[in-house]
């Protein structure tokens, strides 16, 4: 077999390695997806998809399964941790649709999954490839090389590494990242809707800002849940897992003095689980020969723009666009993408970085000020500023290099 014969190998299963899975099946592209796992499981919690990423979802064909699983909101809120006092934003709802084309959408991260799988599934029997552990990459002069932990070899035109934040295909290109404690553990959990007093099952999404820590909340799965992520600087745990359980009394203790609003949805989460933010150092070169990385394995960022997934979704439409373009031209195609997608995802791993001192400001302890904080911060200017320029970018037809043929 050649090495144009051979398929684009995808490690990992998440959101950016099915986008990508699917957007190069459609493209005629022969894909295996390796997947440690035994079985896709809803692990996580909720994820926003802005007009950018749907651009991408809906070019795949997807729009009318996760319209059917996810959640449209009508807007966007500030609210001041200690009164409750709200004031609106203007970059979700129906504006998104008007200004992008493409609405904002919210999903249980499981939903989502399953939707890209399904998909994955129908473009060929044999893409995805569950209880394939991959332990090793290797960058040959005719193909890349992929060793399982059975001991298996699967052999590449070229590898993906989407396999995360502790990717080993990153591990194995550039060494182990390491990471550094950013001061900051996150809460996540979800609660039924039908828990909760009307007013909070809108489909809303809101921004609690306080001095010290932050609480993001929104609709999941057509409205049935609703998703809570408090942020808390605090030293002394850093555990960077996502699965790793808390406590109700340690979680509430957090957000002592905060709104009942706050702590209504502390008290109905049934799982409170908590991890350890951690930071990495953006990187600017993302592939080594055959073998490059893709979404969170590129560039893990900070949960405070709410464009993680999204960049991972972006970056695999954009990679399959460059593998069929450039055919078995496999360095052309690598070059293309990093040159695309380096400098915008590391941007916005800057600015994630960035929106926690926006949030935990100390001018949110005192109400009048606050107002006048939030005032500026949030205004319709300043919001448009800061996501402007992420929500217009077309990952699907902008242009790669020169004009495309």
């Amino acid at each position: 077999m050649t090495a144009q014969e051979l398929p684009i190998v995808i490690v990992g299963a998440g959101i950016g390695g099915l986008t990508a899975a699917l957007a190069m099946a459609q493209r005629g592209i022969r894909v295996t997806v390796l997947e440690q796992a035994r079985e896709l499981r809803e692990v996580g919690a909720g994820l926003q998809i802005s007009p950018n990423g749907t651009r991408v979802l809906w070019s795949l064909g997807l729009e009318r399964a996760l319209r059917a699983v996810a959640v449209e909101p009508q807007a966007k809120e500030i609210r001041l941790w200690s009164s409750g006092e709200t004031w609106p934003l203007f970059d979700l709802g129906a504006s998104a649709v008007a200004d992008y084309g493409f609405p904002y959408l919210m999903f249980h991260r499981g939903d989502l999954q399953m939707a890209l799988a399904a998909a994955v599934r129908e473009a060929g029997l044999h893409i995805l490839r569950l209880g394939a552990e991959v332990v090793d990459v290797v960058d040959g002069d005719g193909c890349a090389e992929v060793l399982l932990a059975s001991g298996e070899r699967v052999s590449a035109r070229a590898v993906v590494g989407a396999d995360g934040v502790h990717s080993r295909v990153r591990a194995r290109l550039f060494g182990v990242a390491k990471p550094v404690f950013t001061g900051c553990i996150a809460w996540r959990g979800t609660v039924p809707a039908e828990r909760l007093p009307a007013h909070m099952r809108r489909p809303v999404g809101v921004n609690w800002v306080g001095p010290g820590r932050h609480v993001v909340t929104y609709p999941l799965r057509r409205g049935e849940l609703v998703n809570f992520v408090g942020v808390v600087e605090r030293e002394g745990w850093e555990t960077e897992s996502w699965t790793e359980r808390g406590s109700h009394d340690d979680c509430a203790a957090d957000f002592a003095g905060w709104h009942a609003d706050v702590h209504a949805l502390i008290d109905n989460i049934d799982e409170h689980y908590r991890w350890a933010l951690m930071s990495r150092a953006p990187i600017t070169r993302w592939s080594a020969g055959r073998i490059v990385l893709l979404g969170d394995a590129a560039h893990p960022t900070l949960p405070f723009m709410a464009q993680g997934a999204v960049m991972a979704i972006e970056d695999a439409i954009v990679l399959a666009r460059a593998f069929h373009r450039f055919g078995s031209d496999h360095a052309a195609a690598i070059g293309v993408y990093e040159t695309a997608r380096v400098e915008r995802a590391n941007r916005c791993v800057s600015l994630a970085a960035r929106n926690r001192d926006i949030f935990h400001s100390d001018r949110l302890l005192d109400r009048e000020d606050a107002r006048r904080y939030v005032a500026t911060q949030w205004s319709e200017d300043k919001v448009r500023e800061r996501y402007h320029w992420l929500f217009s970018y077309d990952a699907v037809g902008g242009a790669l290099g020169p004009p495309e043929t």
